[in-house]
């Protein structure tokens, strides 16, 4: 029997709410259940004003924190037609819209008015501004974006209202892990320039960042899990991709039956007691105080 250790708070966050309805039903199911604190809403999608509603009911019950989740690709913009960012009424994919960044050749001002859209259609459906922000495929970290992302968060919200996620992660937690080593440095290295940014602006973040993995069969997600959740920062959040496999989902996204395996995972008891056995327990961000 694995030793229990004192309990801590832990952000459990699921991304893509909104993106499709198997996707939006699983992590409501997960939210009721217990199993997650926070979700990540795709508020430029068309599915999101219903499920919205669907949210607000679930949250009404079982408490948890509800988040823009930026979605800079692959998806219609809401800001109409965004010269130079754009092309056909359809968001570029990530590798280009990373060379635009890291070129420093993303136009401001068209990035400002889609951030702003997408804060407004939260707004409009959810009654209320997000309890924090984050990125669709860790776009907030961009430059240009995350310039646009702070800027619109300070002129909007009062100091401390809004949270900001904080993908940076110690090397050495990364390299234990030993789970996506390349990619989970990449994005560490990526968030500095965010977190910087932050902290200037006086936006409270969580401190530790870890889920990020390639999606494959093996290991068993179970056992990612259990590193996810081992040798954890301060103030942590793990990140996850649950939902149901639907024709709406196939029809707009690539990552399908991963999100399965994840979802049979969070549901099950194999995901309490690995919790246990870390010594944590899901938490909404107030349970870190407001420190940035």
């Amino acid at each position: 029997m694995r030793e229990l250790l004192p309990a801590r708070p832990i952000i459990v966050c699921a991304d893509d709410y909104g993106l499709a309805p198997g996707v939006s039903a699983a992590i409501a199911g997960l939210i009721a259940a217990g199993r997650l604190s926070a979700t990540s809403c795709m508020s430029g999608l068309p599915d999101w004003r219903r499920a919205a509603g669907e949210l607000r009911a679930v949250v009404a019950a079982t408490p948890a924190d509800i988040g823009l989740h930026l979605t800079l690709t692959d998806h219609a913009p809401l800001a109409g037609d965004l010269h130079g960012l754009a092309a056909g009424g359809r968001l570029p994919p990530l590798k280009r819209l990373l060379a635009h960044t890291l070129a420093r050749r993303l136009p401001a001002a068209v990035v400002a008015d889609e951030v702003r859209a997408q804060l407004d259609a939260f707004e409009d459906a959810w009654g209320a501004p997000p309890d924090y922000v984050d990125g669709h495929q860790h776009v907030h970290l961009l430059p240009g974006v995350r310039d646009a992302l702070v800027a619109e968060l300070r002129r909007r919200y009062p100091a401390g209202r809004v949270w900001v996620r904080n993908c940076v992660e110690a090397p050495g937690r990364s390299l234990r892990r030993g789970i996506a080593t390349g990619k989970a440095l990449f994005i560490s290295a990526l968030g500095r320039g965010l977190r910087q940014q932050a902290r200037a602006a006086g936006l409270p973040m969580n401190e530790g960042f870890s889920g990020l993995h390639d999606f494959s069969a093996a290991p068993p997600f179970g056992e990612r899990m259990r590193r996810f959740l081992a040798d954890t920062g301060p103030r942590p959040l793990v990140h996850v991709h649950p939902g149901r496999v639907d024709a709406a989902l196939i029809a707009c996204d690539p990552l399908t039956t991963p999100r399965e395996a994840e979802l049979a995972y969070l549901a099950s008891g194999e995901f309490v007691a690995d919790l246990a056995a870390a010594g944590l327990y899901p938490a909404r961000f107030s349970a870190f105080g407001r420190e940035a």
